[in-house]
């Protein structure tokens, strides 16, 4: 009786289409599994790099805490297409980042203005406007026109009065020192 070799047992045709099979099967579950955890805003928190924005999201004083307070995640400002997610995962798996870490759209007035209208479709700054008069001025009646959100207000850092390198206003000194810089 003739005995086979190794590669004539298990090196065979069909034993090669099954191990690859499962390993696609195993993959593609593996996959799915990681894609439906980064939904989570704990599971950037496993990058260490993340971790301090994620934990001022949780606890902080900052904006971003308000947006948790109000159940906004993460993901809902800072938005990735599947290969944007792996492409993140290699960089930071490789080293391949520069700090600080790139944002998002965050801060473009009509992306923030998606949320932050009575409408919700952004078109509203007048909205924005009527809602903080102050007796002396009002910071979203510039006359430098309408900025985009962040020229002030941060989300994962005190936010700056940007009239501020200008102005000096009384309601200035009313702002929360652990949410606006001071530097008036």
């Amino acid at each position: 009786m003739e005995r086979k070799s190794f590669r004539e047992r298990f090196l065979n045709k069909k034993v090669i289409l099954i191990v690859i099979g499962v390993a696609v099967i195993i993959g593609a579950g593996t996959a799915g599994a990681l894609l439906k955890a980064s939904e989570n805003p704990s599971f950037c928190a496993t990058c260490h790099l993340v971790e301090p924005y994620y934990v001022s999201w949780s606890e902080g004083v900052l904006l971003d805490h308000q947006h948790a307070v109000e159940d906004v995640t993460c993901q809902e400002c800072h938005t990735r297409s599947i290969p944007e997610k792996a492409m993140e995962g290699l960089n930071f798996i490789t080293g391949n980042y520069t700090l600080p870490l790139e944002g998002s759209q965050q801060g473009d007035r009509q992306f923030c203005l998606e949320c932050h209208s009575e409408d919700g479709d952004g078109s509203s700054w007048e909205e924005i406007k009527l809602a903080t008069v102050f007796e002396e001025s009002n910071p979203h009646d510039s006359h430098h026109g309408e900025q985009d959100c962040n020229i002030c207000h941060n989300m994962h850092e005190k936010s700056y009065a940007f009239c501020s390198d200008c102005h000096i206003f009384n309601w200035l000194s009313e702002l929360d020192e652990e949410v606006w810089d001071k530097a008036w």
